[in-house]
Formats: C-alpha cells, structure tokens, sequence
C-alpha cells in the first residue's frame, strides 16, 4: 500500500502541475479551505488532478485562501485498474453513495445503462461527477474515474469491445462461489465490466441478450437479495480481491 499522509486536507485542481506553479482558487475552494477548515496562508495541503500525481501546495493569500504555490510531489500518478463500474441509475442519495464507493472500490469508468425497470430516466452527469472529486479528495485516490454518459442496455453490449470481460450480476443464477468463479474467469488484460441492474431485475429479454454476449461470468453474489447499491459494492470488492489490484498490481 502506497504511503500517505492520512491528516493533510486534500483538493482537486484542474490545471496543470509542477513545482513553483502557481494554481488560482475558485470561490467554493477558498471557501472549503479558510471557512470548513480553518486553514489560512501558509499552511499546506496536497493537491491533484488526476494526471500529474500529487503535490504538497502552501496557501496564500490576505484575508482568504486565494491561491496555492505548489512546492514538492508527495506521489507519482498511479493507474487504476481496467474495471467499468455498469450500472442501472438510483435516486438521488442512493446514487451519490454508488458513486462514491464505486470510486473508493478503485472503478477506472462509471457507466449509467437505462433499463425496462431502471427507477430514474435523467442522470445529472456534473453531480456524478462531483461526487467522484470528492471521494477521490476524501480517500486519497489520485486517478479519477471517467463518468459516462448515460445509454440503454442495449447500446452498451452493442458498442462494448468483445474480448472485455462481462461480470453479469444476475439474481437468478444459480448460487455458487463467487471468488472461484471470478479467479476461473479469462481475463486476458482486456478488462472488466461489472453489471449491476435494477432493483426491479432485468426483463426476460435483456437477461437472455445478456446471456448471449462473449466472455461472459454470470455470477450470484450470494444465497441473499442485495440492494442495487449494496450489491455493487459487493461485487466490485469481489472482482478486486479476484482479479483487481487487491491481490497484485494492477
């Protein structure tokens, strides 16, 4: 596990960086930085972007957090794991938290697919969005996880490229042990796509196009029904500690 400083604040700055760089703050960061932690000029943080690593910056600035001077870089940028994170969106709060634990499971790509039974037709794309930024800032992840646009099932397995893995969460499968079937499963390093659907189930005629698809693992996540957003956790916990960067690099 990479070393880290655990009690130094984190934030997210989309601009490029290297030493002596100088990085603008907008309203909200400064606000983040002087009124939520009581930060001011002169103290440090560590900063990334997702493409340079990371960075200890000291803040300046007179009567607010105005800007960042970056100084040393505390870690290289790193890769997360070939692993898309497909889901059927939830509501509101329930999404948020499907968002931030699929970044926190260490998902390389976030992909909304529309279902018969999925329970929202609109995904804001800019909240999702945030809530990988903050996830990322909040967990010490330094590679942010691509939010795709939302498309229908359909789309999806028709545009996916054939030799990915398709780890299909499916209810209805017979009951069996996960970990050995995923550590069974061919990867041939050209990815994971882990499908979670709807809390309604997939209608007969996505499970049977699902069915059809190559390099597919249609794998039970255990002898209980899972919510959406329980299930998606259990599952990508199980693809890492099988096939992901749990159990070597990735």
């Amino acid at each position: 596990m990479p070393e880290f400083d655990f009690r130094a604040p984190r934030l997210f700055v989309d601009v490029p960086l290297g030493v002596g760089q100088t990085v603008e703050l907008d309203r909200n960061q400064s606000n983040y930085l002087g009124n939520v932690l009581r930060l001011a000029a002169g103290d440090t943080v560590l900063a990334f972007n997702g493409r340079d690593g990371e960075w200890r910056a000291q803040i300046s600035g007179r009567k607010r957090a105005d800007t960042l001077t970056i100084s040393a870089q505390t870690r290289a940028q790193d890769r997360l794991p070939d692993i898309a994170y497909v889901f059927a969106p939830l509501k509101h709060a329930r999404l948020d938290y499907m968002v931030q634990k699929a970044v926190e499971m260490g998902a390389a790509r976030l992909q909304p697919v529309l279902t018969r039974y999925t329970q929202v037709s609109r995904v804001n794309g800019d909240r999702m969005r945030g809530n990988v930024i903050e996830a990322a800032e909040q967990c010490g992840i330094i590679s942010l996880a691509e939010v795709a646009e939302p498309v229908t099932l359909e789309r999806f397995l028709s545009q996916r490229a054939p030799e990915r893995l398709l780890v299909f969460c499916d209810e209805a499968a017979e009951v069996a042990d996960p970990v050995q079937a995923l550590q069974a499963a061919k990867v041939a390093n050209a990815g994971i796509d882990v499908l979670i659907g709807p809390e309604g189930g997939f209608a007969e005629e996505e499970r049977a196009l699902l069915l059809h698809q190559p390099t597919i693992l249609r794998l039970a996540l255990g002898p209980r029904i899972l919510r959406a957003d329980t299930a998606g956790v259990a599952a990508l916990a199980l693809v890492q500690a099988a096939l992901g960067d749990w159990g070597r690099l990735g």
